[in-house]
């Protein structure tokens, strides 16, 4: 299921692309069952909202809401469910379409799925992913799998179209390179904001240059999402760094 001319004209000029019911429904309740069950036996490594210090999360994990998980972490170790996910042929062939060459699976950012809880699943502002990230080419996709409905409610993502391709000045970022709400000149920026709602099985991929963010979650059930991220074979991570530090998959033919 190849990527059309105009599903790769939108990805290049958005940043994003959404591929609508991508993954059967079935297909996404396996993956929500065995995440489900990971979650209820807190399966380590686990990242909790604690640990992340954003606004409005618990100061400790020994605050009220402290042992709320923000993130099931390596995920493609987590079985054969989200391991054929992560490496699905269809998928691949298109991410391959997008970089023009062959495609790899950097296990040392993402690879997790999102759990994002009522009352202690905090917002993230504006950021992009590869502002973490070493590689000599900002041009990675990340792949996020819709697992159930995400809305404005439940703090579903929210993209700024084309940003991939601005240029920004220094002031324009806090100290975590975030995109600074109080900065004037980041207002007609964040104007183009858009909100992406998603059914279960849809999926999104988007560029490692994208501005991106999440509100809280204002439902009364968690939100799961999986999210993995991808490089073309000849931009491969900078030595010693953290993006390095985890292994990759290579998935070319």
């Amino acid at each position: 299921m190849a990527l059309t001319a105009s599903q790769l004209e939108t990805f290049h000029n958005d940043g994003y692309l959404i591929l609508p019911r991508y993954v059967a429904q079935a297909d996404c309740e396996a993956i929500l069952a065995d995440v489900r069950a990971q979650l209820a036996a807190a399966t380590l490594p686990l990242e909790f909202e604690a640990d992340v210090g954003y606004e409005g999360a618990p100061q400790s994990r020994d605050a009220e809401g402290g042992q709320t998980v923000r993130r099931l972490l390596k995920a493609y170790d987590r079985g054969d469910a989200l391991r054929n996910w992560a490496t699905r042929p269809d998928l691949i062939e298109s991410l391959a379409q997008i970089f023009g060459e062959d495609v790899v699976l950097t296990l040392a950012h993402h690879n997790c799925v999102m759990t994002k809880h009522p009352h202690f699943g905090t917002a993230t502002g504006w950021h992009r992913d590869i502002r973490y990230w070493s590689f000599p080419e900002n041009s990675l996709v990340s792949v996020w799998l819709a697992l159930g409905p995400e809305t404005r409610d439940n703090g579903a993502l929210r993209f700024i179209p084309g940003s991939h391709r601005e240029q920004l000045q220094t002031h324009q970022l806090d100290s975590l390179d975030f995109l600074r709400p109080d900065e004037p000149d980041n207002q007609p920026l964040v104007a183009r904001g858009k909100q992406v709602e998603l059914a279960q099985g849809d999926v999104v991929l988007f560029h490692s240059g994208l501005f991106h963010a999440a509100g809280r979650n204002e439902g009364d059930t968690t939100k799961f999402s999986v999210v993995f991220a991808y490089r073309g074979e000849s931009n491969p991570p900078k030595p010693g760094t953290r993006s390095a530090s985890a292994g990759e998959v290579d998935l070319g033919h």
